[in-house]
This record gives C-alpha cells, structure tokens and sequence, in this order.
C-alpha cells in the first residue's frame, strides 16, 4: 500500500496524541503541543528493524541533540504493522527506548498518523517551525546505512537556517529507507 496523500512544506503539521515506549521524555501520553520547542518541533518517522534506521542511529541521536539545543522539539513514531513485523511491536520499541534513547518514541497504532503526515519511508523528517508549518520534509542525509558515505547534511542544514531566521534552502527531498510497514 502506497500512501501519496499527506502534508508537504508549507502545510500545518497534523496533531496527534500518541503512547509513548520511552516515557522519561515527556511522559507515557505525547501530543504534538506537548513536544513542540520554542523553535519548533522535529517529526521522525522510524521504526525498529529497518536497516537504514539502524544505519543512522548514531546520527539520528546527535540531530536530536541538536534540537534540544536550539529548543526543538524531537519525537519518533512508529507506525508500522507490528503483526506482520514482531520487530516493530511495543514490547520491541520499550526494549529499544531503554537502549539510551534520548527523545519520545511514539506508536501510531492505527497508522493514522503516518497517513495524515504522508510518511512513505523510515526513517523521514519532518521540521516542523514554532507556528506548525512543514519547512522540510525528507532524509536525514544522502547515505542512511552507511555513515562514511553522506556528503550532505540536509535536515541539520534546515535546522541551522530555521533557526538562523533565514529561507530554508532546500526544504524537500525524497527520504531514503525502508517503506512504512502497513496493515493490510
């Protein structure tokens, strides 16, 4: 199932309010204002098994960092059919918060979420500006397995601009991964 409906930059993000696999950041219930930052908000699409996820995870953690410190937000849904891929179920998502997760790792059990959003890979990016307009939707970089290999920077670019105050220079990109994992 190819979903092609969804927001792209210049659209406002959808709410949601989703349980949380890691409930020492913001607690076992997030919504979207709860995780929005003074600056704005970071949406990651993500999952458990998906070799490009596993591949960034390192990365995935310092951009997080990055925007907690420039006060964005930064969450993590996994919307992924967890019958089909045990790897995804909730049991495996608690395991994986625990492993030194530093930001909300949230379930889109009905996959709702990813639906509205129009997330098609894991792991995609969205950053969201403090008013809750899209200004980048896409990957991380441009080698998500294989971190020797990146030669861009795209989604800290757009951080760095967003909170630079100027026009984000690129604000759209194809994401690179596994597909999101639908209920049939």
């Amino acid at each position: 199932m190819t979903i092609t409906s969804g927001i792209e930059p210049g659209d406002k993000a959808p709410d949601f309010k989703l349980k949380n696999a890691n409930p020492s950041i913001y607690g076992d219930i997030v919504s979207f204002s709860q995780s929005m930052g003074e600056n704005g908000l970071i949406v990651m699409f993500t999952c458990n098994h998906c070799p490009y996820v596993v591949g960034s995870e390192s990365r995935i953690e310092k951009i997080s960092l990055k925007a907690k410190n420039n006060a964005l937000g930064f969450v993590g849904i996994n919307s992924n059919d967890p019958i089909n891929y045990t790897t995804d179920s909730w049991e495996n998502m608690v395991k994986r918060a625990k492993s030194g997760m530093s930001y909300a790792y949230l379930v889109d059990e009905t996959q709702e979420i990813a639906k509205n959003y129009g997330a098609e890979r894991t792991p995609e990016f969205y950053l969201i500006d403090s008013s809750g307009i899209v200004v980048y939707r896409g990957r991380l970089d441009n080698s998500p397995r294989d971190p020797s290999h990146a030669t861009t920077s795209d989604l800290s670019d757009a951080i760095d601009e967003l909170i630079a105050g100027e026009e984000i220079s690129q604000i759209r990109n194809e994401s690179i991964g596994c597909s999101v994992k639908w209920k049939i």
